[in-house]
């Protein structure tokens, strides 16, 4: 039997619509001052550069992260005051739901009624850029905050009008047009190098080196993969401001493991969506190889998952899920769909957005719970796949002690033994097809 999801539309730039030969040939390129080849030629952009650190932050933040906390606050508000976003979110009510979880409810009826449709399929977690759908080349240039590179000097540096260096494909911090909270951007790795939604080791740590730069624990990054409601398959992590924990930051761990590298590894309990948290390691390094590889293995076995970057990135979490394939199954009731959420990673977190009044009026922690319990893994299920990630850690991690013995060691990495279980707890497999989500039942 074929299940389809039914299409919800997406916007993220003002520049999605119209990409015609007219668009006026004002001062050169196409006249839109886009990141493409036709733009980039000459252009300038704003360029923060970061100190490499190899070990993980500790609290004393330190004055530059108070001048980076200003410096994006301050060029997000500038292009609020130049009308760049879509409609002004300091509008939108919020309020935190009754409850001991402290659920957060936002009305967000303008990120609702302003969408584009969804241009890839939702049954694949990898897939290929597509240079002819929309991407993050084709926003305008004012639309980005800033370049975001390591420094050179080993010192941090704000230079307000820095040639892009096309060659060296810079990453850039870029104001999310459809905004879900205060300073809403997204951090675009390597921007020109057009890279599909998947995570990768250095895109990973350049993340971590924006949640130190920030420098404060209300500013926290997330990660959606296709197939966890990412609606662009261009690399972006998402972050934003919101000034009262989150949920999940709250709720209790136990340990399972630490791997040699130091890096502790917890799972979430008495929260509706299991989890991993992931903290610690001999060095920042040690921390993001850890969280990237277990996010490559989901990648690479087709598994749907979300990522918190949270406390200046001290604690990172992991969230495998599977609502999209249980729309596809007919398995969410009709109550949860018409609210018309899809659970991402800051529903997932706790920060509930909400696209209609009713639900905002009705908006309570039994609803909440619901609604997440739905994007859990089975308790079955998740531990498979958390053995698997542990297995696909520890091989990673002494691949890395026998790199002194072995040139070239873990370019032939034989497949994990188990991997064909990971779906067996669900009785089905997400499969091939069209651009609708196909799932043989």
């Amino acid at each position: 039997m074929m299940l389809r999801i039914k299409r919800v539309p997406t916007v993220v730039s003002n520049y999605q619509k119209d990409e015609g030969e007219d668009a006026a040939r004002r001062g050169g390129g196409c006249g839109r001052n886009c990141l493409q080849k036709c733009c980039i030629p000459g252009a300038k952009l704003p360029l923060y550069t970061f100190k490499r650190a190899e070990e993980i932050p500790g609290d004393n933040l330190g004055l530059t992260m108070v001048k980076s906390l200003y410096l994006l606050g301050f060029q997000w508000e500038d292009r609020m005051q130049r009308g760049l976003f879509r409609y002004d979110v300091t509008a939108c009510e919020t309020k935190v739901i009754p409850g001991r979880c402290g659920f957060m409810a936002q009305l967000n009826e303008g990120r609702h009624l302003k969408k584009r449709p969804t241009e890839f399929r939702v049954d694949k977690v990898l897939q290929p850029f597509d240079g002819n759908k929309f991407n993050f080349t084709k926003v305008g240039q004012e639309e980005v905050l800033f370049q975001f590179d390591a420094s050179e000097d080993g010192e941090v540096h704000f230079f307000p009008d820095a040639p892009v260096d096309a060659d060296s494909s810079p990453s850039v911090v870029a104001i999310n047009v459809s905004p879900i909270e205060y300073g809403h951007v997204l951090l675009i790795p390597r921007i020109l190098e057009c890279l599909p939604q998947r995570i990768d080791r250095e895109s990973f740590l350049l993340a971590l080196y924006m949640a130190i730069e920030a420098g404060n624990p209300y500013f926290r990054l997330g990660y959606n993969s296709l197939g966890a409601f990412a609606t662009i398959n261009h690399l972006h992590f998402q972050a934003y401001y919101l000034a009262v924990p989150f949920p999940i930051e709250k709720a209790p761990t136990r340990k399972v493991t630490t791997l040699g590298d130091g890096v502790k590894i917890s799972e979430l309990f008495d929260y509706p969506v299991r989890g991993l948290v992931f903290e610690g390691g001999n060095t920042l390094q040690d921390l993001s190889n850890a969280v990237s590889d277990a996010c490559i293995f989901l990648q690479d076995n087709n598994i749907p998952h979300n990522v918190l970057i949270a406390d200046c990135g001290k604690r990172i979490f992991l969230l495998p899920q599977c609502y999209a394939e249980k729309q596809a199954l007919g398995e969410v009731s009709s109550e949860l769909l018409d609210t018309q959420v899809n659970p991402a990673v800051w529903e997932i977190s706790g920060h509930m957005v909400l696209k209609r009044k009713k639900d905002y009026e009705e908006a309570s922690e039994e609803n909440a719970w619901r609604l997440l319990a739905e994007v859990s893994l089975s308790e079955e299920r998740f531990e498979e796949v958390k053995a698997l990630i542990f297995e696909a850690c520890s091989y990673t991690l002494s691949e890395k002690e026998d790199e002194h013995l072995t040139q070239g060691a873990g370019d032939d990495k034989p497949p994990l033994e188990g991997t064909g279980s990971i779906n067996k707890g669900r009785n089905c497999n997400m499969v091939s097809g069209t651009q609708e989500c196909l799932v043989l039942q």
